[in-house]
């Protein structure tokens, strides 16, 4: 990257960008450029870094800005230079854009495994000791098919066990 390049190349926005727009811009290039997270080497990053940083601050201070406005059309530009920015601003979306994981989200993750799988074996743990199932069908499910069951059967027919059937003491029978 050069350093010679304008504020405005330097974040990828167009020179018409808003506050926000320009907000956005340095949050996602400080993302690509920060020592931390890339893969330059860490004086290269470092420099760059504080070069974006400087301009952020200049363009987000609007008396600043319109100076530095007002100095780059006085002086002799080219309009191929200020293309680039333009195309950059509109190309780029964010959506969709990935980038890899770095050392502390990998870390979260494997903190998140790691409490999932010791909330599984002490859950296991627990029903063990405590002599419960580890699998158990749910209790509406288990009445609703004995249910069906019986409807299915005639009134009169006795069950294939020979036990009796329990009958209601609210039912009208004979």
């Amino acid at each position: 990257m050069q350093s010679f390049r304008c504020h405005y190349e330097r974040l990828g926005v167009a020179s018409t960008a808003d506050p926000e727009t320009l907000r956005q811009a340095f949050r996602r290039r400080s993302k690509d450029l920060h020592p931390d997270t890339t893969a330059l080497p860490a004086e290269q990053a470092a420099s760059e870094f504080q070069l974006l940083k400087q301009s952020y601050e200049l363009l987000q201070d609007p008396v600043r800005r319109r100076r530095y406005d007002e100095q780059r059309h006085g002086a002799a530009t080219r309009p191929s230079a200020a293309k680039p920015a333009v195309a950059v601003a509109k190309g780029w979306s964010g959506i969709g854009e990935r980038r890899p994981l770095s050392g502390g989200e990998w870390f979260s993750l494997l903190l998140l495994l790691l409490a999932l799988l010791i909330s599984v074996v002490l859950g296991l743990g627990v029903a063990a000791v405590q002599g419960r199932s580890w699998q158990v069908s749910p209790g509406w499910m288990t009445t609703g098919q004995t249910q069906e069951v019986r409807s299915a059967q005639p009134p009169d027919a006795s069950p294939a066990d020979g036990s009796d059937t329990p009958e209601s003491a609210l039912a009208d029978g004979p």
